[in-house]
């Protein structure tokens, strides 16, 4: 008998993987206090980001299905 495995789902509503198989995040920084911040900057944080390759083994971990 195969054990089913489950997609964190936490890890699943931050990213989304590419159909190349990146893996894309949200920029950070975009929450609060933006009125600190320039326009050029919080238009530069607009859209989706790549993890950096430290952190791809364990997203990938916690998605299962989406490899």
């Amino acid at each position: 008998m195969k054990i089913k495995l489950k997609t964190n789902k936490s890890a699943a509503k931050r990213f989304k993987i590419t159909g190349s198989g990146k893996v894309m995040k949200n920029t950070s920084g975009k929450r609060h206090i933006l009125s600190n911040k320039s326009s050029k900057l919080k238009r530069n944080k607009r859209g989706f980001t790549q993890i950096s390759k430290s952190d791809l083994e364990k997203v990938r971990a916690c998605l299962p299905g989406l490899k």
